[in-house]
């Protein structure tokens, strides 16, 4: 039987995204790829640090049992072949069992995702990120310089998520827009009852709710969903959760306050948000994401 990924959680992610090789690229920011090829080259007994998704990556492989795998993270990267033996040296270091990996050499990687049916994309290459989400896949550029994740939980996955834009379409965020904060509770309390399309990144919170439920003695998760919101407008969001039959362990209703401390006290792995005003305001605190999606990233 040919290899395949039916069934796990497969998620792609740059090589700057799991280490941090911010020395190494800013000569391949400066254009010349022949010395950051050589550079690396040089490097590649030396294994990279951590980078701002380490934590995420390690946590998610730790759901790998000898029962089966249940996650699949494959390196989907700008770097160039040799560049990626480096890649393979560090995972190796760490005990990240990571065996695939896709090295484009500046094009950009984001095609691949379709044959991996990756349901989730890491990169902190814009370009990569936006036309992966145009694609139908959740992805988050990641801001190189975000705090690292916490140690405090090391036996659970914790991963936060704004709500619209992100695991809700943008419907109510255009309200908001178009006519202020008034208007969009008044849109909110007329439809509680209707769910919410799904946005981006609900098959991941879907799927980390069936870990979730699938419980291994290595590995549990726990999520929550902080957002701008706050009541009445609550409602709706929880009553969409409710439909979908997924549940968070969190919710942080914030109407509006900054979300930096309060995902400082959760203590994710990982948290994702469209408006990079919020992203920007948790890099301090925690690792982040920026989706670029939604009216407020046109």
């Amino acid at each position: 039987m040919p290899a395949n990924l039916d069934g796990q959680l497969v998620v792609a992610i740059s090589s700057r995204a799991l280490f941090d090789f911010e020395e190494e690229n800013q000569l391949f920011e400066d254009g010349d790829d022949r010395a950051y090829m050589q550079l690396q080259q040089q490097r590649l007994d030396i294994p990279a640090k951590p980078g701002v998704a380490f934590s995420l990556v390690r946590k998610l492989l730790g759901f790998n049992t000898a029962a089966g795998p249940r996650v699949e993270v494959v390196v989907l990267s700008r770097n160039d072949p040799i560049s990626g033996m480096r890649v393979f040296r560090s995972a190796q270091h760490y005990g990240l069992k990571i065996e695939r990996g896709v090295f484009t050499r500046g094009e950009s990687p984001w095609r691949y995702l379709r044959p991996l049916k990756a349901q989730l994309f890491l990169s902190a290459n814009e370009a990569d990120v936006r036309s992966a989400l145009a694609a139908g896949v959740a992805a988050a550029r990641v801001l190189p310089l975000s705090a690292h994740a916490s140690d405090a939980h090391p036996h659970e996955l914790r991963i936060a998520f704004d709500g619209d834009a992100v695991l809700f379409s943008d419907e109510a965020e255009r309200v908001f827009q178009a006519g202020g904060l008034d208007a969009f509770q008044a849109h909110e309390r007329e439809r509680v009852l209707t769910p919410l399309a799904a946005g981006p990144f609900k098959p991941v919170l879907a799927a980390l709710h069936g870990l979730q439920q699938d419980k291994t003695d290595a590995m549990a998760v726990r999520t929550a969903l902080v957002t701008a919101r706050s009541a009445p407008a609550h409602e709706r969001a929880l009553r969409t959760l409710m439909d979908w039959r997924i549940e968070v362990d969190e919710a942080m209703f914030l109407g509006g306050l900054p979300k930096g401390e309060f995902l400082r006290e959760f203590e994710p792995d990982f948290f994702f948000d469209d408006q990079i005003g919020h992203v920007q305001n948790a890099t301090a605190h925690v690792p982040s994401g920026h989706v670029a999606t939604g009216i407020k990233n046109h």
